[in-house]
């Protein structure tokens, strides 16, 4: 049996938040800008740039800030990152029953990279720096036919690409409004995924 998942990663398979929150606490410091970093940890999701430029700040400033941002991550956020509930168990249920999983993301893909190897997440492909309806042209190109996510972005992606929307309850959204947002399946989090992942392969032949 040959398939492809795809997974997002922040709030869908990791909880960055406690080191998201303390890496815009230093560039807060660095910059002298009033960064709120609980705020942006509330509302993972959207690429970073579009959270600088909250701050009606100069396109050179919100690039500088980016690249900074990047260059603190390893150090400071991935050591303070965890995975989800579920979320070791749901990538080993693919492999298990012979998928490959991708990860598509809008985080910069070397620390997107980085987070799954600490975890000990398997991944085949990981594919960085997409948001909404862009992940859709990545989950064609390796022909995933589910995408799990967490964000009324990724239920665009999936549906932009043909793959099924599944949606997990873990971010900032509810699972009232990932439903209207054209989630074929919403799921409490990613404990339920291997349990709806069997019946998913039992239905469809392959």
């Amino acid at each position: 049996m040959s398939f492809t998942i795809g997974f997002d990663l922040d709030m869908t398979l990791i909880d960055p938040r406690r080191g998201m929150i303390a890496l815009f606490d230093v560039i807060a410091a660095e910059s002298g800008i009033p960064l709120d970093g609980k705020a942006f940890a509330a509302r993972l999701g959207p690429p970073l740039e579009q959270e600088f430029a909250r701050y009606d700040l100069p396109s050179a400033t919100v690039t500088a800030l980016v690249e900074r941002f990047r260059e603190l991550y390893i150090d400071i956020v991935i050591p303070q990152t965890i995975a989800l509930p579920g979320a070791l168990a749901a990538v080993q249920a693919v492999h298990d029953r012979g998928g490959r999983v991708i990860v598509v993301t809008g985080k910069y893909g070397p620390n997107a990279i980085a987070h799954l190897d600490a975890l000990g997440m398997k991944y085949g492909a990981v594919i960085g720096k997409l948001w909404g309806e862009g992940k859709a042209a990545a989950l064609r190109e390796h022909q995933a036919e589910v995408y799990v996510g967490d964000h009324i972005g990724d239920m665009a992606g999936a549906r932009q690409a043909d793959a099924m929307a599944v949606a997990v309850a873990t971010g900032p959204i509810s699972a009232e409004n990932l439903a209207a947002a054209g989630a074929d399946v919403v799921l409490r989090d990613l404990t339920q995924f291997p349990r709806w992942l069997d019946s998913y392969l039992l239905a469809t032949v392959h």
